[in-house]
């Protein structure tokens, strides 16, 4: 009870009331963030964009580097939190961060950035979930031949269930997301000493696993090696989530960064061992062609081929299949999250509307609903084109890059100093390293991302992903000065003034009770 006060107290001297129960404990939290992560099945389903570009050296090694600079992020950001443990996350901290010259714009862009990462993240979700159920009818069926529209169904389908979770079964939600744990960590296990079991003694060779370089990408092998990150920043972003969730756990400026950095220790160790496993499995050089270009997909094309079975391959597909059903709806969480926080700031047209809670769901219910039209209307969009579809879903991934870099790199250029006290603070030399290879990540893998990722260019091959992002921005603006120069001015107090004023004064009173407990 002592906790849930000073949380509530903090959330209150940043301005705002308390909306949501705060139901969720560290391992409950630390299931959601990890179900979006997905690390170990994301780094398998997006073995496509490494395997061409670089082999099983940019899958490997790719991942140990993408895991060191999004560790780095994850460190940076984790300080953050903790000194400011509200939902709003990068745009707040940007806000209070930045000289006051700058202020209201940069934090209205960070926060228009991150939440369209967000929604993006959502609808990418729902395509890898429809995605993965057509490869098993495909395996299944081989004469079965999938249309656009049979995944578009799928994917409505998909991103309406993990919306009636959200909206209807939230009390439910600390559960589930202790399941989703659960499962990924036990799906992880299973799937690794199945498929080994299966494949004896038909592996590849560690020369192979290790040390093999392949580049049929057209660009240079640097450029080649470097375009395979993309594979790493796919199955270890979104971390923030811990943030936007953050008034929904006890505790939350202690135990909130503590779980932002474990979600990647665990999401960069299992998704490396888990690599590894698939690559001795793969067959080696020979499959891997097969492998890249396969219409199952790498990973159900991996476990056929070590299994030798369908429907072996189809039970063990079910365990990434349910962990990406997992993320879904804990992405969606998060997005709502994220939406009610901008809202209650004043970032979004009709912001009174997004930011109500309902009275008795205890959820930002049209907060939901605007992220599954969004999400609906970018599904309208697959059906005519997949093209622009897949530069949205590519979007998300820079545009939540980017919204890491701009706070990190606002504490930088103010030397660290303004970063007040806090319960998790980095060392200065560590907090240093981590900042400085975070942003340089942030700024190599945003203008990689954008690259095609062939040569030579066709306009089916192009990486349309900058122009989705700059429509991003050009929304961003068009809306800044609609609205948002004359009533955005960051992080507002939607507490009563004179209900503020109290509240400060009961943290104070507070923290010396406290102090004197402690002595005493």
């Amino acid at each position: 009870m002592k906790e849930h006060l000073a949380d509530h107290l903090q959330l209150a001297e940043l301005g705002h009331a308390q909306s949501f129960e705060r139901q969720f404990s560290k391992w409950s939290m630390l299931g959601l963030a990890f179900a979006i992560l997905n690390s170990w099945a994301a780094l398998a389903a997006g073995l496509s964009f490494a395997l061409p570009s670089g082999g099983p050296t940019s899958v490997l090694w790719g991942l140990i580097t993408a895991g060191i600079c999004n560790l780095s992020l994850a460190a940076s950001l984790a300080e953050f939190l903790s000194a400011y443990p509200t939902a709003g996350g990068q745009y707040h901290w940007v806000a209070v961060m930045s000289p006051p010259s700058i202020k209201r714009g940069l934090s209205w862009v960070t926060g228009w950035i991150n939440l369209a990462g967000w929604v993006a993240l959502v609808a990418t979700n729902s395509v890898i979930e429809s995605q993965l159920i057509l490869f098993i009818a495909q395996l299944e069926h081989p004469d079965y031949e999938p249309q656009r529209w049979h995944q578009f169904l799928i994917y409505i389908a998909v991103t309406f269930l993990a919306f009636f979770i959200n909206a209807f079964g939230s009390r439910a939600l600390p559960l589930i997301n202790q399941v989703a744990l659960a499962w990924s960590l036990a799906g992880f296990l299973i799937i690794s000493i199945t498929v080994l079991a299966c494949a004896a003694p038909d592996y590849a060779t560690a020369e192979y696993v290790f040390t093999n370089f392949t580049n049929t990408t057209g660009w240079p092998n640097g450029v080649a090696w470097l375009l395979g990150l993309l594979q790493g920043g796919l199955g270890l972003t979104g971390f923030d989530a811990v943030a936007h969730m953050i008034e929904e756990i006890p505790n939350a400026s202690i135990e909130g960064p503590k779980i932002m950095i474990y979600c990647q220790y665990i999401g960069i160790s299992t998704g490396f061992i888990f690599l590894i496993v698939l690559l001795f499995v793969s067959g080696g050089q020979a499959n891997a062609e097969t492998i890249i270009s396969s219409p199952l997909g790498p990973l159900l094309q991996i476990f056929y081929i070590a299994t030798s079975s369908r429907a072996g391959a189809i039970c063990l597909l079910i365990f990434p299949l349910l962990c990406f059903l997992f993320a879904g709806n804990s992405v969606l969480t998060t997005s709502s999250r994220m939406t009610f926080a901008f809202a209650r700031d004043g970032g979004l047209p009709l912001s009174k509307i997004w930011w109500e809670v309902h009275p008795k769901l205890g959820v930002p219910l049209n907060a939901l609903y605007l992220n599954v039209a969004i999400v609906i209307a970018f599904g309208c969009i697959f059906l005519g084109s997949s093209v622009a579809f897949n530069a949205i879903t590519a979007a998300s991934v820079v545009a939540l890059g980017v919204s890491y870099g701009i706070p990190v790199a606002v504490n930088l250029f103010q030397g660290r100093r303004k970063l007040p006290e806090r319960a998790f603070a980095l060392p200065g030399w560590l907090g240093w390293t981590a900042n400085i290879i975070g942003l340089a990540y942030t700024v190599l893998t945003t203008v990689l991302f954008v690259f095609p990722p062939f040569l030579p260019v066709s306009g089916s091959s192009m990486n349309y992903c900058i122009v989705a992002f700059a429509v991003i921005l050009l929304v961003s603006t068009v809306q800044w000065f609609a609205d948002g120069r004359k009533n955005f001015e960051g992080p507002r107090v939607t507490l009563a003034v004179g209900g503020h004023d109290t509240v400060v004064q009961e943290r104070q009173s507070f923290d010396v009770e406290r102090s004197k407990a402690v002595t005493d």
